[in-house]
């Protein structure tokens, strides 16, 4: 249906670094359809980053993670009352290709599309779509969520789409601890051990760059490393702690973003600020390189269908190189 008012559902639930590097496609979709009713059903801890987002109409959160903890059967009844409560939908999108998104689409009311049988991450995730798209998973990831996105609604877009964006999120005002001179931050967590650059890399980083480094902690865990860092450190500080909302507003006032393969790191290039990425386990399939966005991979090599969690390479990544590199993107 090509109607201007059609309404829209995307699921993309998690990760928050996938999440960041989806909502690209809303600015695709509203210059083709500005007038399009678009719904975001996103995984309840990430949701905060979506709500109030100015090109959609709501972000519907879901509870899937707190059901999961609970195992509570009222929480799972009444999630599901609310998905088949929700208006019919002219085009329902899993962006994920897993089975819980896919599950998702299945409570909603319309035609859905997704990722094919070779395409999803979870091949029985196909079952549940009406129409499908052939998108190899070793593909670009920004370039497959807005492809499964674009075809499902019949857009056609070329990477100047992309690589034109505006800023993907608001900015608010600059901090306090960001007034003055440039800064750099500093993301030194990650979802698995394996893709942390070491702290005492980090150290010997943040001691020879030219200007503050900001230390982006989002666990007790990793606040002891950032204060661990920050102790023997004359130019690193450690970050207060911050919302989705507050953390992608600090990161897009900072001028340069140094850090491991998730969602913090990957802001950056949403809110259109210079990056480097640092890679071990995955490769720079996870971002969309541009001038001021750039990758630097350790010595491993990578098969992105069998990861490797055991891969700890990236300590190999020598500081020097990332310097270099820093001193050229500020």
């Amino acid at each position: 249906m090509n109607s201007p008012h059609m309404r829209i559902a995307i699921v993309r639930l998690s990760a928050l670094g996938d999440i960041v590097n989806t909502a690209v496609v809303l600015q695709i979709i509203r210059h083709r359809y500005p007038d399009a009713v678009i719904d975001w059903y996103v995984e309840e801890a990430f949701a905060p980053i979506l709500t109030a987002h100015p090109l959609l109409n709501s972000a519907i959160s879901v509870p899937l993670k707190k059901m999961k903890k609970t195992k509570s059967l009222h929480l799972l009844h009444s999630t599901i009352h609310e998905l088949k409560s929700r208006p019919s939908y002219d085009h329902i999108i899993d962006a994920q290709g897993l089975l819980k998104s896919a599950l998702i689409t299945h409570f909603l009311k319309g035609k859905v599309h997704g990722f094919d049988r070779q395409s999803a991450r979870e091949k029985i995730a196909a079952w549940f779509y009406d129409t499908a798209s052939a998108i190899p998973y070793e593909m670009n990831v920004i370039k497959r969520n807005v492809l499964v996105i674009t075809e499902a609604l019949g857009i056609t877009y070329d990477e100047n789409d992309i690589i034109n964006k505006k800023p993907l999120f608001e900015l608010h005002e600059k901090p306090e601890s960001l007034k003055g001179e440039k800064n750099i931050a500093c993301v030194i967590g990650a979802s698995w051990p394996s893709k942390c650059y070491p702290k005492e890399h980090f150290l010997t980083l943040c001691d020879v760059l030219p200007y503050p480094c900001h230390l982006i902690w989002g666990s007790e865990a990793e606040r002891d490393d950032a204060q661990w860092i920050a102790e023997r450190s004359h130019n690193a500080h450690v970050a207060p702690k911050m919302s989705l909302r507050e953390l992608i507003s600090f990161i897009g006032h900072c001028d340069l973003t140094i850090g491991n393969d998730t969602g913090p790191t990957h802001m950056a290039w949403a809110m259109n600020r210079a990056s480097i990425t640092l890679f071990g386990p995955t490769n720079e399939r996870m971002i969309f390189p541009t001038a001021i966005n750039i990758g630097i991979k350790s010595p491993s090599s990578v098969n992105i269908l069998k990861i490797n969690r055991d891969d700890f390479s990236i300590r190999e990544i020598n500081p020097s190189t990332i310097l270099q590199k820093a001193k050229e993107l500020l």
